[in-house]
């Protein structure tokens, strides 16, 4: 029996799945569960470890008889997750002190602003911008408010970790404590030139090294699985990056120049550099891409937009609005393009590149024959305008615009919505044939580790041909128009909400 399918993980903000691929890395049997987080005070964002501990675990196994294969086929698992949710547990029970706090909390809000002039000097060693996205600040907060954390912490007691880490511990039945590069990247804690936490970064944020796990490279041995429901003990994890460098390589964005936008919750866009660090005045991050090759070091440009399908969601949950997402759509088309309604999206604040957490989702227009319809429209196109926002600081770092912007995720499914983007930005997009890439980067991880493939174009190769390709129809006129009424929308939305402590004021 030949080991030549991989297990992928893809453990969401909102959902867990298991993907199973074959050699062709075509998926032959998936499962997902709904996971979705809580908000326990206005800015909190929470997770139930053990809720996501087990819905990896069920999915898994269900998604392996989804494929009808045995377990033998299976030549190792890949993982995927959502980036700077933050977790510690006891290393002694494996279970998590508190509930995690997911990536969107804003709770550590206050401290960045306090440490505001500190941020130079991280920006340089980490790559990123002083913002409760990040992991350092959550773990901070979790061991001065949680009771009897630090001491524990700093006797060696406890364990601390993203999402993956959290994963690989439970996976292997406790013997592992480990991240790879590109989630270790994502905290505020890792040195992004030397690859290594560093001490003075866990000084300034007050956290013990030792309660942090080894980094390793995205793609070679984890672990092995242990004691799991409906899997093999001994099964290696041989993949592991965060779900938007993970969706990077699925889209065969491997090599410097290359870019993709990932529509998830939030919408995420990367752009490999290579093996250089670029630096961004734009108000990007610099990160780590998925290192294919031990001592290779990888990287990207990142732009993160906080709300991007979380938008769609609010249409349908909060305002009840449609009763399936794809209902939007059909809204979007009846919606008129000349009522004026401009949507600020910014439920959980802005990010990249205007890094402003007291901001306020926003609607300007609203008149008395403003219809359901025209704010569907607006709500699909306010994520596309944030989006743009990403390419143009990316296009003012690089000096030119990308060539090709390659897409995946559920709101790229949307055919108008997808237009609508290329327009806005004036560069063609190219719609993945998988358009939940994430999983199959994982996939790919994990397979390059298991010797499937020499080499990850000839893995992305037997997908077949590339997907669907939506190409700029607007003059440019129309663009700047566009675009100059966003951008004073979201100069006032800022100034309406200004950091504590600011001199702004409405204008």
């Amino acid at each position: 029996m030949s080991a030549d399918h991989i297990l992928a993980i893809d453990q969401g903000t909102t959902s867990s799945r298991a993907v199973v691929y074959d050699r062709g890395l075509r998926p032959v049997g998936q499962a997902q569960v709904e996971v979705p987080p809580t908000y326990p005070q206005p800015g909190w964002v929470e997770h139930d470890p053990a809720q996501l501990i087990g819905s990896v675990v069920q999915v898994a196994a269900d998604a392996v008889r989804d494929a009808g294969i045995e377990t033998g086929r299976l030549a190792g698992i890949g993982i995927t997750n959502q980036r700077e949710t933050a977790l510690i547990w006891d290393r002694a029970t494996g279970r998590a002190l508190s509930p995690a706090i997911v990536w969107q909390d804003r709770r550590t809000a206050r401290f960045c602003e306090a440490q505001a002039e500190h941020e130079p000097w991280l920006s340089r060693r980490t790559g990123l911008v002083l913002d409760a996205y990040f992991s350092a600040t959550k773990f901070a907060w979790l061991l001065e408010n949680v009771p009897g954390a630090r001491s524990r912490a700093e006797t060696g007691e406890l364990a601390a970790g993203t999402v993956d880490s959290w994963l690989i511990w439970h996976l292997s039945g406790g013997r592992v404590h480990a991240t790879d590069i590109t989630n270790a990247s994502r905290t505020l804690l890792m040195d992004l030139r030397t690859g290594q936490w560093g001490n003075d970064l866990c000084d300034f944020f007050a956290i013990p090294p030792s309660l942090l796990p080894e980094i390793r490279p995205s793609s070679g041995f984890f672990a092995e699985t242990a004691n799991l429901a409906g899997l093999p003990n001994g099964l290696p994890i041989l993949g592991v990056a965060g779900d938007q460098q993970a969706s990077l390589a699925g889209q065969g964005c491997v090599a410097a120049g290359q870019a993709k936008c990932t529509y998830g919750t939030g919408a995420f866009l990367l752009l490999h550099t290579g093996g250089e660090v670029v630096e961004s005045r734009s108000g990007l991050v610099s990160t780590a891409a998925a290192e294919l090759a031990q001592g290779q070091p990888q990287y990207a440009l990142e732009g993160s937009v906080f709300i991007a399908g979380a938008a769609v969601q609010w249409f349908r949950d909060g305002l009840k609005a449609i009763g399936a997402a794809p209902e939007i759509d059909t809204l979007y088309a009846q919606g008129r393009e000349s009522s004026g309604i401009l949507f600020v999206p910014a439920l959980t604040g802005l990010g990249a590149p205007h890094w402003a957490p007291e901001a306020r989702g926003t609607i300007f227009g609203l008149t008395r024959d403003t219809s359901l319809a025209d704010l569907a429209r607006a709500t699909i196109e306010g994520v596309a305008f944030q989006v743009a926002d990403l390419v143009d600081a990316m296009t003012r770092d690089l000096g030119r615009a990308p060539d090709e912007l390659r897409v995946d995720g559920g709101m790229a499914r949307s055919d108008p919505f997808l237009q609508f983007q290329a327009d806005l930005m004036g560069i063609t997009l190219r719609r993945s044939p998988q358009v939940e890439s994430t999983a199959l980067g994982a996939a790919l991880l994990a397979g390059l580790a298991a010797n499937l493939w020499p080499d990850a174009a000839t893995a992305l190769k037997a997908q077949g041909p590339a997907g669907t390709v939506f190409r700029p129809q607007r003059d440019p006129q129309w663009r700047d128009r566009a675009l100059a009424a966003w951008r004073h929308a979201v100069e006032t939305v800022k100034r309406h909400y200004p950091a504590p402590g600011s001199s702004d004021t409405v204008a």
